[in-house]
């Protein structure tokens, strides 16, 4: 195993002035899962394919540990990179039966006898949990236990690198809730190097070690799933993982936001008087009380414009009294409050994160 630098990739299609992938960076840790997330058209997936050397790039550089894999005019070939890739649609050959279908890669492994490659298969079933499925053809099979096909297919040749590519979104939700699992599972069991393209940030959070946010053909941001969660940088990042309420307001004070008359503090700011800020607020991070009684930091009395159930807790829009700041608030389901209802609100000083680039 190794890791993956992608320096300052780049790589655009028909000549356009937009970049697919624009001057892009990236490291992938030794044994590390990391995951590229974003929304359509954002080059996740031209990433991959340049990794795996499907596509060549205009600029920048790919290296595997101390091996220059991809460079302008200089490209090693997909089979020559000790790579696998999951791809989407599953790709099994349906004529196959399941241990052949696994075993496709093992046939190009001239110095493994027989009988090591048919121990290997089963092994690798096993590890699936797929044994006893050997005869199989992939129409037998359910959408989750074709995918289980794919990786052990995948994971059976030993690859330096794993790559995926939204392995996961031809399954129904529950199916895809199993499999992230799995997916992690497998991950830890042989830890190897992998690059996972998604755009559900669920998935994500539960797979990866890290995860870069792709804009725009580059890198949003990157870190662990909390840290993303807990302290994006950008408006773009706050609100793609996750929900939140973004305030866009002026600093009163270097550690006090105002939007039209309402004053947030802010935990460790220290803003320039008169300049524009961003707030990202999460919606589980505001409490919701009794109405104030008298003016307190970070409390206001708020107006409950619609609430919707969600199970295992009520989702609210409420309106803060006096403005026009709209927030949205997750309250527990054992206590419903109706629209219109008067209600308090307390945001911790913590709970509010600045953004660049407001």
């Amino acid at each position: 195993m190794s890791a993956v630098r992608l320096k300052g990739l780049t790589l655009r299609y028909g000549g356009v002035d937009v970049a697919a992938v624009d001057n892009l960076s990236l490291e992938i840790g030794d044994g590390e899962l990391l995951a590229l997330l974003g929304p359509s058209g954002c080059g996740k997936t031209t990433t991959l394919r340049l990794v795996a050397g499907f596509l060549d790039p205009e600029a920048g550089e790919i290296w595997v540990g101390d091996r220059c894999l991809s460079a302008p005019g200089n490209v090693v070939p997909p089979e020559r990179r000790r790579m696998a890739m999951i791809f989407q649609s599953y790709a099994l050959w349906p004529h196959l039966t399941v241990a052949q279908n696994v075993g496709y890669g093992l046939r190009f492994k001239r110095d493994l006898a027989r009988a090591d490659r048919e121990k290997r298969i089963a092994e690798m079933l096993r590890v699936v949990q797929l044994a006893g499925y050997e005869a199989r053809y992939p129409g037998e099979l359910s959408g989750g236990q074709q995918q289980r096909v794919a990786v052990a297919r995948a994971l059976v040749v030993e690859p330096e690198i794993l790559l995926l590519d939204e392995p996961l979104s031809n399954l129904d939700a529950n199916l895809r809730e199993e499999m992230r699992f799995e997916i992690r599972r497998l991950h830890e069991a042989f830890g190897i190097t992998t690059l996972y393209v998604t755009h559900d940030q669920a998935e994500a959070m539960v797979i990866s070690d890290r995860i870069a946010v792709l804009q725009a053909g580059r890198v949003a941001q990157v870190g662990t799933p909390d840290a993303l969660f807990e302290r994006p940088r950008t408006r773009f990042v706050a609100e793609f993982i996750g929900k939140t309420n973004v305030v866009d307001g002026v600093a009163a004070a270097p550690d006090v936001v105002e939007h039209g008359g309402v004053r947030l503090t802010v935990a460790g700011a220290r803003f320039t008087p008169g300049a524009g800020v961003a707030l990202s607020v999460r919606p589980h991070q505001i409490d919701l009380v009794e109405p104030p009684g008298a003016p307190a930091p970070n409390v206001f009395a708020a107006t409950v414009r619609r609430s919707s159930f969600l199970g295992d807790s009520l989702d609210y829009e409420v309106t803060i009294t006096g403005s026009d700041l709209v927030l949205r608030v997750v309250g527990p389901a054992t206590r419903r409050l109706a629209p219109g209802q008067v209600v308090g609100l307390r945001i911790d000083p913590s709970a509010c994160v600045p953004l660049d680039g407001a």
